[in-house]
């Protein structure tokens, strides 16, 4: 496990559960109800969330900083999965864990051959049953990855995100009466947090 110390004593190692309370302090810049509920089933409070946020940004910049991929090994333990992946005309390997907040989702990072991390995102889990999305109203919260949004509602353009762990996608899709609307989703860390949605397209 990793040991970040903090003044004289040492701290703590940092744990999956820490981790999981560093993803969701990105999320709860959108989400924070359903932030509040889910630290409650880790049986945490705000200030703790806070603090193992810091934690790991303090491990992430400091110069003795290991490698991305060490410390995920060291914090989550060995991955659960580890398949070769190919994408346009580069090879990479996709290694995935399990959180326990997220059962039907995995935790994936795209590694290159020498070792270097070229992304981290959750997925969707390899046996769990993807979510329906037909319309705008089945774009709610935590609802479905980038992948998966990007699928359904083909063709589908990446936007910039606001920061490292966030992602955007415009596409339209047609509302629960059949029209059409232009729509920007937003994720962070892979996982869809908000959607906005422009008035009916004109035919």
């Amino acid at each position: 496990m990793v040991r970040v110390p903090t003044g004289k004593h040492p701290a703590s190692p940092f744990t999956r559960r820490d981790f999981q309370l560093v993803l969701l302090r990105r999320m709860a810049d959108h989400n924070p109800d359903l932030v509040a509920d889910a630290r409650q089933e880790l049986g945490v409070s705000l200030a703790q969330m806070r603090e193992a946020n810091k934690r790991w940004q303090a491990m992430v910049r400091s110069p003795r900083s290991r490698p991305a991929l060490s410390r995920y090994r060291s914090i989550l333990g060995e991955p659960e999965s580890r398949a070769p992946r190919r994408i346009g005309d580069l090879d990479c390997e996709a290694w995935q864990w399990q959180l326990p907040l997220w059962p039907d989702l995995r935790f994936e990072v795209l590694t290159a051959p020498g070792g270097a991390v070229w992304n981290e995102w959750l997925v969707r889990a390899p046996h769990a049953e993807p979510p329906e999305l037909r319309t705008v109203e089945d774009l709610t919260p935590w609802s479905c990855t980038v992948d998966e949004a990007a699928r359904a509602f083909a063709p589908a353009r990446p936007l910039e995100g606001t920061a490292p762990t966030r992602w955007g996608l415009a596409f339209t899709a047609p509302d629960g009466q059949g029209e059409r609307h232009d729509v920007v989703a937003e994720f962070t860390w892979g996982l869809l947090q908000r959607t906005a949605v422009s008035p009916p397209s004109q035919p």
